[in-house]
């Protein structure tokens, strides 16, 4: 939206920026926040309404970081090395696309990672690491 002050483009950029990006604590640098519903409850990743009731009021939490890897795939386009573009379903219910660290064709649906690090220098999505790691040989 153009406004033709400085200080209302400043302010209503601001309030959206707010919203999606809250500015990280020290104590919480690599975390991922989330907006859970306070109507129904549900757990959603940078929304500004709710999917299920389309309520406004959102809380924001933080997320411990663990998930399950729900969908993998390897993309070759726009990079020298193919990588890997992962859906991640955190525990808390909501749904991450990110990158898990290792072989790209080793990731698989099902794998269960964790946050290495919330927000990617290059791509700015959050990356994790997968914690069953050594005994995927054995299943």
């Amino acid at each position: 939206m153009y406004h033709h002050s400085a200080s209302a483009a400043q302010s209503a950029v601001g309030f959206a920026t707010g919203v999606l990006d809250p500015v990280p604590t020290d104590r919480h640098k690599d975390a991922i926040v989330f907006q859970r519903c306070t109507w129904c409850g549900t757990a959603m990743y940078h929304r500004l309404l709710c999917p299920v009731c389309q309520g406004s009021e959102l809380r924001t939490e933080r997320s411990e970081g663990t998930g399950t890897v729900r969908h993998a795939t390897v993309v070759h386009r726009n990079t020298p090395a193919a990588r890997n573009v992962s859906l991640i379903e955190m525990a808390e219910g909501f749904v991450v696309r990110g990158r898990v660290m290792g072989p790209a064709m080793g990731i698989h649906s099902g794998d269960r990672v964790k946050l290495s690090t919330a927000k990617d220098p290059v791509r700015g999505e959050p990356v994790f690491q997968l914690l069953d790691e050594p005994y995927r040989a054995w299943s």
